[in-house]
C-alpha cells in the first residue's frame, strides 16, 4: 500500500483480526515521510455476494444501499448516519455467518435488518418494517 500523505511505499508494523466486523485492523509506517496511520481492510461484498431477485435473476449486494435504508428508519436519531454505519456492520456480521455460498435472498437481508433494529431502536423498526413488508 503506498502512504495516504506522500506516496511512498509503507510497512505493517502491527496487524489484528476483528472477527466480529470481519475486518483487519493495521497499524502503517511510511518507509519514506515516517508518518504512522491505520487502516481497516473488508472483504468488497459487491463482488463476493449476490443477491437473488424477484425474476430469479442475481445481482450484486450493494451495502450502501442497505445503509441508505437503514439511514432512512434512523433519521429520527440525532447520529442517524453513524447510527446506520455501525449497524451495517451488524447486520453484514450477521449475514455473513448465514451465507456460506454468498448468495442471498431479499427476505433474508430485510428480516436481519429488522431484528438489528429491533434491538437497537424499536421506532426505527417499525419505520422499516413499513417499508419492508417482508421484515416484518
Amino acid at each position: 500500500m503506498v502512504c495516504i500523505y506522500c506516496g511512498g511505499d509503507t510497512q505493517v508494523i502491527n496487524s489484528r483480526h476483528q472477527k466480529r466486523l470481519n475486518q483487519v485492523w493495521r497499524r502503517r509506517k511510511c518507509l519514506e515521510c515516517l508518518a504512522v496511520y491505520s487502516t481497516h481492510e473488508v472483504a468488497s461484498y459487491g463482488d463476493a455476494w449476490r443477491v437473488k431477485t424477484e425474476n430469479g435473476s442475481l445481482v450484486p449486494f450493494l451495502p450502501n444501499k442497505l445503509l441508505l435504508s437503514l439511514h432512512k428508519s434512523l433519521e429520527h436519531r440525532k447520529h442517524s448516519i453513524e447510527d446506520a454505519t455501525a449497524l451495517v456492520a451488524t447486520v453484514i456480521g450477521l449475514l455473513h455467518r448465514q451465507t456460506p455460498q454468498g448468495l442471498l435472498e431479499p427476505e433474508n437481508i430485510a428480516l436481519t435488518a429488522h431484528e438489528v433494529l429491533k434491538n437497537f431502536d424499536k421506532a426505527a423498526a417499525v419505520h422499516y418494517a413499513a417499508f419492508h413488508p417482508s421484515a416484518g
